[in-house]
């Protein structure tokens, strides 16, 4: 298992650094950030020079590049173009994205698995069958439809939750955001879950199980459900970043000031530091999530052995 891990965290190494240098390559490219910064109105040459000098805006993009790369070892990410340090805004927006996911992937998990099981155990029956129309439905729906569609009902017409969330963005206040935010994932889960159930209900450890006299429960628990859920981690475990860096979607319709916040805002006035800055924390969250799925493989499966 040590080997492993150690073998995994080295790989990880040329895939974040490619990653972020596809990034930051894809970033430079968008357009003059000097451009975003003036506004409407074109600066001046002097201008526009002692800011490229300022921001390093002047020098090679593979040079660029390196020295970023060797200022987020040492914990800086640069300055955005508003003079503030990234961060300084990341401290302000991950917390906030954090809580949403934790609240996203719980309804994915207890929501998502929970339907997929009673779905699974009971193929073709009436619960089956709206069970997966209501989920192809949710797939078929984009996020930002369903989103403004709860904040109309729940928060303008009927006032059971505050249309806008506040700065602090509480979990009581991110329970619907988080379901409009997991929503599609959600109903990908429920028919993995049920996919895998089903699948996995002819084999022959179920029938061996089975036959022993063993309760149905215990079947299920024991044998069926978990060999059903790697699938099922595999597909949570790798979300879990595209949940934080897809929520510039969700965060715009509910106001809140996280990931998906600062991106836009990025993304909008061409601020090459800030989209860098969290981009590459989110690559970083992605390769994390991928090691633990794969390190949960073998809790779920004794007979999975690392070498």
């Amino acid at each position: 298992m040590g080997r492993y891990v150690i073998r995994r965290l080295l790989q990880m190494v040329p895939v974040f650094f490619g990653a972020t240098l596809l990034i930051f390559l894809m970033v430079n490219v968008m357009g003059d950030p000097v451009a975003g910064l003036c506004g409407d109105r074109e600066c001046d040459p002097a201008t526009a020079a002692r800011l490229r000098t300022e921001f390093g805006l002047d020098k090679p993009v593979w040079q660029q590049y390196l020295t970023y790369m060797g200022n987020v070892f040492t914990g800086d990410f640069g300055t955005a173009f508003n003079g503030r340090p990234v961060t300084e805004l990341m401290a302000t927006a991950f917390p906030v994205t954090i809580r949403l996911t934790i609240v996203a992937v719980l309804l994915e998990i207890v929501i998502g698995v929970t339907l997929g099981v009673v779905t699974g155990l009971r193929r073709g029956r009436p619960v089956d069958t709206g069970v997966l129309l209501v989920t192809l439905v949710v797939i078929s729906v984009p996020t930002f439809v369903t989103g403004l569609l709860l904040q109309l009902l729940l928060g303008v017409e009927w006032g059971w939750i505050k249309p806008s969330v506040s700065p602090e963005a509480g979990f009581d206040e991110l329970i619907v955001p988080g379901l409009v935010l997991a929503s599609v994932s959600l109903a990908y889960v429920t028919r993995l879950t049920r996919t895998s159930l089903v699948e996995n209900g002819r084999s022959d450890y179920v029938r061996t199980a089975v036959a022993k006299g063993l309760p149905r429960r215990r079947v299920v628990t024991r044998h069926l459900l978990r060999n059903s859920l790697i699938p099922v981690v595999t597909f949570i475990g790798t979300d879990i970043g595209a949940l934080m860096g897809g929520a510039i979607v969700t965060e715009r319709i509910f106001n809140i000031h996280g990931v998906g916040f600062q991106l836009y805002q990025g993304i909008l006035r061409q601020n090459t530091q800030t989209v860098v800055g969290f981009v590459t924390v989110l690559v970083l969250v992605f390769l994390v999530a991928n090691l633990l799925v794969d390190l949960l493989y073998a809790v779920l499966d004794p007979r999975i052995r690392y070498a």
